[in-house]
């Protein structure tokens, strides 16, 4: 056994206990907040389907291949490496997206190539900023998220070029 199997029950108890002395009613809280929390799950559900059939249609259109296909001259002048160019379209996107991206990757360099050492880091080091900001902005009903959404995105491009400048300097 590890230290690190008893952190969750510790913490558990420690709440449990921790209700006991200041006299909380810990399972009523908990009820409370679960029923806080379904009720904000509910109200942005609209924008997380959304999101993800925009996500399916950007897909199956085949216009990510076409932007991928695109991107590359831009890419490969600054000597990003292509195999990288669908990880830095897609996560912005799509988590569970850029993890399948990643994993071909991959799965088609080595994990220790350039390739798999950038994707590695973009993935570490970057949002997927659309769902964040449907997921938060959605919950708390804002509307204007231009600022937002393009200081999230110029933060993601930075993210992906200093990937693979750090991985240049690196290794």
């Amino acid at each position: 056994m590890r230290f690190s199997d008893f952190i969750i029950p510790c913490i558990i108890g420690a709440v449990l206990i921790f209700g006991l002395i200041k006299d909380v009613d810990v399972f009523n809280e908990f009820i409370e907040g679960a029923k806080e929390n379904l009720k904000t799950g509910i109200s942005i559900l609209p924008a997380i389907i959304a999101l993800m059939t925009a996500v399916g249609m950007f897909k199956a259109s085949g216009a990510f291949d076409i932007l991928s296909y695109a991107v590359s001259p831009l890419a490969s002048f600054f000597h990003f490496p292509a195999e990288c160019i669908p990880l830095a379209l897609v996560r912005p996107i799509s988590g569970s997206g850029a993890l399948a991206v990643y994993e071909s990757i991959l799965n088609s360099t080595h994990p220790d190539s350039f390739a798999g050492r950038v994707a590695s880091v973009m993935l570490g080091s970057t949002e997927t900023t659309f769902y964040t900001i449907a997921v938060y902005f959605g919950s708390t009903k804002i509307k204007k998220i231009r600022h937002t959404l393009f200081c999230a995105l110029m933060a993601d491009l930075t993210g992906f070029i200093i990937s693979a400048v750090t991985i240049c300097f690196f290794f």
